[in-house]
């Protein structure tokens, strides 16, 4: 048993070796290009996604930047679907899409509802109104990826709306 321990623990510190230079590597090809890097830089911006995320949306939806709101969303596979026909009508839901980007906002989509105040007022909304949690989730990373696609369109890093007084 005290080998097998040994080594696991060996792997596993292997493996985080490598994830390091893996990381290492996916930085130094994004300061590579002053086009990803300030791309890199907006999706940052953005409370809740992180480097890591931001790199999957940059390869995964490269087309980010120049796709209307309900396309941004679609593109994702975040638009609802809904199920009707004649007087029968089903629930909406997400499909179709690109599985990585979904996969890649889940837990950006958290951190956001916790803490970026427009994203966690608008899950609160949703909560208030009945929604289920997943639900409400699944809504705010529609959101982020819309307000990605906004940001990189424009040019501009994200910022927080000053109070009214």
């Amino acid at each position: 048993m005290p080998l097998l321990k040994r080594q696991n623990r060996y792997r596993l510190k292997q493996i985080e070796r490598h994830l390091d230079a893996l990381d290492a590597n996916i930085k130094a090809r994004i300061a590579a290009s002053d086009a990803m890097a300030s791309r890199c830089a907006i999706l940052t911006s953005i409370p809740g996604i992180g480097f890591l995320t931001a790199f999957a949306l940059l390869v995964e939806m490269p087309e980010l930047g120049t796709l209307e709101p309900g396309q941004a969303a679609s593109l994702a596979g975040l638009a609802p679907i809904t199920r009707q026909s004649g007087q029968w009508r089903g629930r909406s839901f997400i499909q179709a899409g690109r599985a990585t980007v979904r996969t890649a906002l889940y837990m950006p989509a958290l951190v956001a509802a916790r803490f970026n105040p427009d994203l966690s007022a608008k899950y609160t909304q949703l909560i208030a109104a009945g929604k289920p949690p997943k639900v409400a989730i699944t809504a705010i990373m529609r959101k982020l990826v819309v307000l990605a696609n906004a940001l990189l369109k424009k040019g501009s890093h994200w910022q927080e709306k000053a109070a009214c007084t």
